[in-house]
């Protein structure tokens, strides 16, 4: 069993960052565990730029982004292990991990920071009909297929879900010679950012058919084609006479991203039905003492920018742990709930002596245009934000000043809701 400080479950953009965070605020005895060959999560596979702005106040490409945090990381000489599966978490911080050149590792952490990230949603999980054939793939697979591999999953392509991962493979697909026949989404709206939506669907002349979804699978032993029909938005089902063929051998799945949180689950950490990920106080600590989450294994994000400021709060938070043995004093926490029109609020809890601003994030249910964006401490509103537009696919991030808790009373809630102008 060996000893460590912070013990970081993660090589993505938040363990990295995390990292970074806890040695730069003085933590010596600290660990990065990776189950992939190397560094840099997801960011490896993603070429395209638009990383970085809030950051590095500059454009970068993902493996740009990833690389200025791996640098930094190797010239602290900060101790990672790659190609390292983490296979196991106890309540009481006992970390189990196997590899090749290491075989069975256990660690024993005065502090945990999650850091493991996200995956797709599969075929399996939606239910469509249809042969098991060939050419269906989620969008990230496509994506590392196409931009590590070098090769091409089909030459007619249409994106199920309009997911920012979804939207970005059909322009890349384009780029690559094939044809992108359409974009179906399920929902009345986009998953995916408005940015996207216009340089990567409008630029290119490729149709975003909302309200629809894919009913049928053709072929056996390769995709042949999929049909496509309307669906009613309130019950979201097929309607009748609307079916319309698209001829292709690729479909690429962009329907949702769910955090990776069985290790959460193996210790003992509280999850949130609203995000998938773990519920957490204002420090990102879980209902496990010690035991810390950030990045998408928390929540999904949008930016990785968003996902790196979590991660360094993380990293901090984890680190002050082991310097005062957990024995910080812990006041009355008031739960953080979702009002009308929001989903998701992160943080869920927070203390009542917080004494840092801190930043509550969501997501909107639907779009809400000339709307306002309200805290309500107890039967009290604090704060009332107008917002000229809110959408699904684009994440809101309100600020909350610890003198908002100044009109707490026992009991009270906090809660985060949209406001429609009538």
């Amino acid at each position: 069993m060996t000893d460590i400080d912070v013990l970081i479950i993660g090589g993505g953009p938040a363990g990295l960052a995390a990292a970074i965070e806890a040695y730069e605020n003085g933590c010596r005895s600290l660990l990065l565990l990776e189950r992939e060959g190397s560094l840099g999560g997801i960011l490896k596979q993603c070429i395209h730029n638009g990383f970085g702005l809030h950051m590095f106040g500059e454009e970068l490409t993902g493996p740009e982004y990833a690389d200025r945090y791996i640098k930094k990381l190797i010239n602290y000489g900060i101790p990672y292990q790659c190609d390292t599966m983490v296979i196991d978490i106890t309540p009481q911080k006992c970390v189990t991990a196997v590899s090749r050149s290491s075989g069975l590792q256990q660690f024993r952490a005065k502090a945990i920071v999650l850091a493991m990230g996200c995956r797709e949603r599969p075929r399996g999980a939606l239910g469509i009909p249809g042969w098991r054939c060939a050419g269906i793939y989620t969008a990230g697979t496509a994506q590392k297929f196409v931009n590590m591999k070098g090769l091409m999953p089909g030459k007619r392509v249409v994106v199920l879900g309009s997911g920012d991962i979804g939207l970005i493979m059909a322009r890349r697909m384009t780029f690559m010679g094939a044809k992108v026949e359409a974009c179906v989404e399920l929902m009345p709206y986009s998953s995916g950012l408005k940015r996207n939506i216009v340089q990567c669907l409008d630029d290119y002349d490729i149709p975003l058919l909302l309200s629809h979804t894919v009913i049928d699978i053709k072929g056996k032993e390769h995709l042949e084609g999929v049909t496509v029909a309307a669906v009613d938005p309130q019950t979201l089902k097929p309607i009748a006479g609307t079916e319309q063929d698209f001829a292709c051998d690729t479909l690429l799945l962009s329907v949702g991203l769910i955090p990776e949180n069985e290790l959460s689950g193996m210790a003992g950490v509280e999850l949130s039905g609203a995000t998938s990920g773990a519920i957490v106080d204002e420090t990102l600590e879980t209902s496990v003492s010690g035991i810390f989450s950030c990045g998408n294994v928390l929540h999904v994000h949008d930016l990785v920018d968003f996902v790196s400021e979590e991660a360094q709060k993380a990293g901090r938070n984890a680190y002050q742990y082991t310097a005062s043995q957990g024995a910080c004093e812990k006041t009355e926490l008031l739960e953080i709930v979702d009002g009308f029109g929001v989903s998701g609020t992160v943080p869920q809890l927070i203390h009542k002596e917080t004494k840092e601003d801190l930043m509550l994030m969501f997501r909107p249910k639907a779009i809400y245009q000339k709307s306002r964006v309200c805290i309500d401490v107890g039967e009290k509103n604090v704060l009332s934000k107008s917002v000229r537009i809110l959408a699904p696919g684009e994440m809101v991030s309100v600020k909350f000043k610890p003198e908002y808790l100044a009109h707490a009373a026992q009991g009270d809630k906090i809660t985060v809701r949209v406001e429609v102008a009538k």
